[in-house]
This record gives C-alpha cells, structure tokens and sequence, in this order.
C-alpha cells in the first residue's frame, strides 16, 4: 500500500492496529485510473443535479484542520440517475491538494499523471437498503496560459481562505456561488466508474467511486492559495496544511467501467462525483452518505 505521508494525513492510522482492517483491504481508493484497461458498462447513464445551479446554496466555509469544507443547502440540492438507487441530498464538499499548483495534490490519478487538488462533494439518502457509493471527477491539465484569477467562481470562493486561516475557524459565504460555477466546462456525461473504499480511515470499503473525464481548469495562483493560507492548528504559527492526500493503491482484481457513448446528463454540464457511507447500520433505515469529488488542474504561466 502506498499512502501519502505529509500534511495532516501523516497523523492517520493506516498501518496502526487502532485502524479498522479496512485500511490493509484489497479494494481501497483511490487508484490509478488505467484508460486503456477500462470496459463499458451501458448501465452508466444520466444523471439528474437539482439545484446545482441556485447561488445562495454555498452557506459556510471551514478550517477543520485536515481540510476546508464547505457547507450547502441540503434542502435545495439532490442528485439523482446514474445507475444509482435514489435522490441523494447534497450536504458539504471539501478538497485534497498538495504543496502548490506545480506540486501534486490529487488522490485519484489517470495513466499515472496526478493533478493539483481535488474537490469532494457529500450527500445523504436515507434507504432500506445497503449501498456505498463515491462519485470523484479528475481535472486534467489544459494549454499553459499566463491568466490568473481564473474562473471567477474560484476567486470568489477562495477569498474567504483568508477568514480561516486557523483549525477550527469558520465563516459564513456571503458572496452568491452555485457548485455549477464552480464545474465550468466539464461535461458529466463522460466518467468512469470502480469499486474502492474511503480515503481516510476507517477505509471502509464497498464504495461506488464515479470518476468524470472533463477537467476543471483553476488558475495557479488560486490553487497556491490552500497551501500557503490554512493552517493545521488552532495557532497561525503551526505548520501550513499541505499534502492532504492518500495515495494511490493497488487495483488487484477490480475492474474499472465507463459509460457508454451517447448517454445524456439532466441539467448543466459539469464533473461530478459522490461516495456513500453507512452511517448507521443497526437501524431499520441505513442511512448513506454520498460523497462527490472533482480533480482540479493548473492553468499555469
């Protein structure tokens, strides 16, 4: 198994005995993303993104010490279609990213390439059913330009970094930013879909992971910003939260699948992705979480 061992994930238990053993399981995420080992799989259709497009959704942004999320209406946003079971709510989404735009960041990788950041999104369903699954989209890198402060959306969004500088702070969004202007230009018809786990521990596996092929294309001076703004401690005098990634590990036996040709997504284009965790096995009605993540790529000088 290889793991990134930097940053706040440094401080995580994958090879402890105090770790499930989900950690040391054969079907852990992320993973190396093959393309020309991937088949298609023509139950991968449409999804359905209500509320995507409402720009009062964005309510908080927060300093957690391992990671910046940020907080959404749940009421206003479901994510529906895909060959997946249900409406899912969106709650939150949060980001992994390296040392810098020029450093790597992602924790999905494709043909071994890793990317800056990476944006992962939450929803809830409530079901009688078990299901885990991650949607994770991958942005690739696009033609060197000298912009910065691109797109919009993304300035707008880390504007609010310097808020939160230390763990545990916390601010409310006031600007107007819906999650379609955050995903210009990526097309949630095309992904690919695996079988993995989370990222951090516990590890739990049996997560659906939806990989999306179109990139989200972010200005490096925007990026460079998560890992010379946010902190790991509650003092600005603690180290910088940088490396918040795990690495690749190995595929073993799975298979990675993609969608067919021609099927068509509801709604704006853009990347997405989800993952859903069994919150509460015991009860009559297993409650899941869905998590949806987007690899974000350097418009570099």
């Amino acid at each position: 198994i290889i793991l990134a061992v930097f940053g706040p994930f440094s401080a995580w238990c994958y090879h402890l005995p105090s770790c499930k053993k989900d950690c040391n399981g054969t079907q852990q995420s992320p993973i190396d993303i093959i393309t020309t080992n991937v088949q298609a799989n023509a139950n991968l259709t449409s999804f359905t993104f209500t509320g995507y497009d409402d720009n009062t959704t964005l309510t908080e942004i927060k300093n957690t010490g391992t990671t910046i999320t940020v907080t959404l209406d749940h009421q206003k946003m479901h994510v529906e279609g895909g060959d997946l079971a249900g409406q899912f709510a969106s709650t939150q989404f949060h980001l992994h990213w390296g040392n810098g735009s020029f450093m790597p960041g992602s924790e999905h990788t494709v043909d071994g390439k890793q990317y800056p950041m990476e944006v992962r999104l939450y929803s809830l369903v409530t079901s009688k059913f078990c299901l885990t699954v991650y949607f994770s989209i991958i942005f690739l890198n696009p033609q060197a330009t000298y912009d910065t402060g691109k797109p919009e959306s993304w300035k707008t969004l880390t504007s609010s970094l310097s808020k939160i500088a230390n763990a545990g702070d916390k601010a409310y969004i006031t600007q107007y930013i819906s999650m379609d202007d955050l995903l210009p230009g990526v097309d949630r018809t095309k992904y690919h879909r695996y079988l993995g786990s989370l990222t951090t521990p516990n590890c739990n596996e049996g997560v659906v992971w939806t990989i999306f092929k179109d990139p989200i294309k972010v200005s490096w001076d925007l990026i460079d910003l998560f890992s010379t703004s946010v902190h790991i401690n509650k003092a600005t005098n603690s180290p910088l939260m940088v490396d918040t990634f795990r690495g690749v590990q190995p595929v073993n036996s799975r298979i990675v699948t993609s969608q067919v040709a021609g099927t068509r997504a509801t709604g704006p284009v853009s990347q997405t992705a989800f993952d859903f965790d069994v919150l509460d096995p015991s009860s009559d009605f297993l409650h899941f979480r869905m998590k949806l993540s987007f690899l974000i790529c350097t418009v570099v000088p």
